[in-house]
């Protein structure tokens, strides 16, 4: 049995989601995903680890196993509610190398640096040069990172840093919430990169790669988002299920690097992918419909053409693209890498 089982089994999940004096947390990932990337972490006795995220608390207390008494764990988390029950109910659980902080964990947190490892439960804009800078050589970051510029399109990666270059060594299917400034109690929109949402009749929202291009009253966003809400074409699609495949799909969608790539959400829990413009809008629903301002429409073609492209390569896995992080080089957005694929 590996040492994140053997922790995980000394562990009470529920006693962190469902603390009977805090409450029920929906801010919880999978265990199963957090057992892989812990295992992913290799995390050692004695070692010292950053934790982006506290959420339950419950990741917390298998880090601390897995580095044991003489390790170190620094949890945080922008919501201060979550981090002052994490610090109550890990010590109830009489654990003593432990310590939550309300902070941005985009900025890292250099008061208990340098770090031999670094997890990420939130999504950051990019891979943020201040993490790299707290994480000693040849430490190890695992952290969900955004693959294009809208919500949802993301891996796990694996970096390892070296000279204080980062360099990826694998990528894993999966993502978690985005990181925000301040706590987020929606969780059903996306927390970042949303170019137009509507409230009235229904929530729906939308985000576009092309929203530099876009003017100061969001005309594109907002036509583009009526146009997909207001479909005049409607057709299945014939390739077979999409819901299944949707992470080889989205990925697939952002390695391609086109500037017109849109992500939206329609209805509640149904998000689409497609191609828009000034002029036209296309997207393909999780439930394999898509939708088009017309049956002319140039997007639907764009995307169409992707979706057969996406067959042809028999729905890659996104653990099958090579990684490449690119540096910021504007000095307009925080330092960093962004992290792009190719297959």
């Amino acid at each position: 049995m590996s040492a994140v089982a053997l922790a995980a089994e000394q562990v009470p999940e529920r006693h962190y989601t469902h603390h009977e004096g805090r409450g029920p947390t929906p801010h919880r990932s999978n265990p199963v995903v957090i057992h892989r990337e812990l295992t992913t972490l290799d995390l050692r006795p004695h070692m010292r680890v950053a934790e982006y995220g506290t959420g339950s608390a419950y990741s917390t207390e298998l880090i601390a196993r897995l580095v044991g008494p003489e390790g170190q764990v620094t949890s945080l988390d922008i919501d201060a509610y979550l981090t002052r029950w994490a610090n109550i109910i890990l010590a109830e659980r009489g654990l003593e190398n432990t310590r939550c902080f309300t902070a941005d964990g985009t900025a890292g947190f250099r008061e208990r640096a340098p770090y031999d490892r670094m997890v990420a439960w939130c999504t950051p804009p990019l891979l943020p040069k201040v993490w790299t800078d707290q994480v000693v050589g040849g430490g190890l970051i695992v952290a969900p990172l955004p693959i294009a510029d809208v919500p949802n399109m993301t891996v796990v990666a694996k970096v390892r840093v070296r000279d204080d270059e980062p360099v990826v060594e694998a990528v894993f299917t999966g993502g978690y919430i985005e990181a925000t400034a301040s706590p987020k109690g929606d969780l059903d929109l996306p927390g970042r990169w949303v170019d137009w949402e509507n409230r009235v009749p229904g929530p729906s929202w939308i985000s576009l790669t092309w929203r530099a291009q876009d003017d100061r009253l969001h005309t594109g966003a907002r036509t583009a988002l009526d146009r997909l809400l207001n479909a005049a074409h409607t057709e299945p699609y014939e390739g077979g299920d999409v819901d299944v495949d949707w992470p080889s799909w989205r990925t697939f969608a952002a390695a391609l690097g086109n500037p017109q790539l849109t992500m939206a959400g329609l209805r509640p829990d149904l998000w689409a992918i497609g191609h828009s413009t000034t002029e036209s809008a296309a997207v393909i629903q999780q439930d394999g419909v898509i939708l088009a301002d017309s049956p002319d429409s140039p997007s639907l073609f764009a995307l169409r053409d992707w979706l057969t492209a996406w067959e042809n390569a028999d729905r890659p896995a996104p653990e099958t693209y090579t990684p490449t992080l690119m540096p910021t080089g504007n000095g307009q957005s925080p330092a960093g890498w962004h992290l792009r694929l190719s297959h």
